[in-house]
């Protein structure tokens, strides 16, 4: 199976800039907290920590085959978690939670461009174009933002242990990737 692509730091911002505002905090965080679609789309206000500089998986966002959302709880307790995000990215959730999130504590931080739950097919449009005008060419889905992150972590000097638990991941397998 060939490598999926990793993006450069400068590369993720790149994309982040170059996306609807409402979505660029989306792409943020999944680089650099390595979280699923479904964990970042299920996300409450009440989920991110603003001192503590943490988003907390309490949830994930499952879509039936009728089209019908709903956040159900995590495949397995090692999914719930809290996952810290860089302090340099602290302005750009406080300015999404004012400017895009749903209102009140329950609030889903991410929205439909409707202020509905946000969905896939709504941001893939989006998505293939934030790419195309930052020059991307090597052609990554959203989920390779969470192996760019992992490898990001992973250069830190992370354990196996730290790595599982960012991911959500009981069993070391997929972390020894890293």
């Amino acid at each position: 199976m060939p490598e999926r692509p990793v993006l450069t730091v400068a590369e993720v911002f790149a994309v982040a800039d170059s996306i609807a505002p409402r979505y660029r905090l989306l792409v943020l965080l999944a680089a650099f907290t390595t979280l699923r679609f479904g964990e970042l789309a299920a996300l409450r206000r009440w989920d991110i920590d603003l001192e503590g500089l943490t988003v907390t998986v309490r949830r994930a966002q499952a879509e039936l085959q009728d089209g019908r959302l709903f956040d159900r709880a995590p495949k397995s307790a090692a999914g719930v978690r809290s996952v810290s995000f860089p302090a340099e990215l602290l302005d750009a959730v406080t300015h999404h939670l004012e400017h895009f999130a749903a209102p009140g504590r329950d609030g889903h931080v991410f929205v439909g461009p409707q202020g509905g739950q946000l969905r896939r097919s709504d941001f893939r449009d989006d998505w293939i174009k934030a790419l195309k005008t930052a020059g991307i060419t090597v052609d990554p889905h959203f989920h390779d933002l969470r192996h760019t992150g992992n490898i990001l972590a992973s250069t830190t000097g992370v354990s196996t242990r730290e790595l599982m638990t960012r991911m959500g991941h009981s069993s070391s397998r997929a972390a020894l990737i890293y």
